[in-house]
């Protein structure tokens, strides 16, 4: 018997992974349901490639936001920070944060360069907000950019950081 929205499951194991499929196999047949044939697997997390469970990616012992999932936030965000929106900084920033602080409830145990990564990349956005604003074409770059609106620039200005929110412990 098939069930519509099944749960999903996961077993890690160090060793014996053949015999625990066989057990959840079993348990599975008990309980009159199916394991999907395409999605159960045994692999090796130790080794690269990974798998993927739940928005994270998983392998040799780290996790991380899945592209997806960072596809996602990212598209959000950019609905939300064009160039031409016509909102002050403090209506932007008070736009994105609550997406920001719910992606970061949900990825707050990444790895921290997944952090880093979307934390800068929401940055440049904003600076090619403010760009624009003093008439200069194209989106921001490093070098001048950085030093007109450095990251305290922002930071001050209220923008959630998902750096400095891992290192508090938020």
């Amino acid at each position: 018997m098939k069930l519509p929205g099944a749960t999903h499951l996961v077993v890690l194991c160090t060793t014996q992974a053949q015999g625990a499929l066989e057990l959840v196999k079993q348990w599975m047949q008990q309980a009159q349901l199916e394991l999907h044939p395409e999605k159960t697997k045994v692999i090796d997390a130790t080794q690269s490639g990974g798998f993927d469970f739940l928005g994270y990616h998983f392998e040799r012992g780290k996790k991380w936001p899945r592209q997806r999932s960072v596809q996602k936030v990212r598209e959000k965000i950019r609905t939300r920070t064009r160039r031409t929106n016509g909102q002050s900084l403090e209506q932007t920033i008070a736009g994105i944060n609550p997406i920001l602080r719910g992606w970061y409830n949900y990825f707050r145990d990444s790895n921290i360069t997944a952090l880093r990564t979307l934390d800068s990349w929401v940055r440049g956005r904003m600076r090619s907000i403010l760009r624009k604003r003093i008439k200069r074409k194209g989106k921001a770059r490093g070098g001048p950019d950085h030093r007109r609106w450095p990251n305290r620039f922002f930071d001050e200005a209220g923008l959630f950081n998902l750096t400095t929110a891992r290192a508090m412990g938020r």
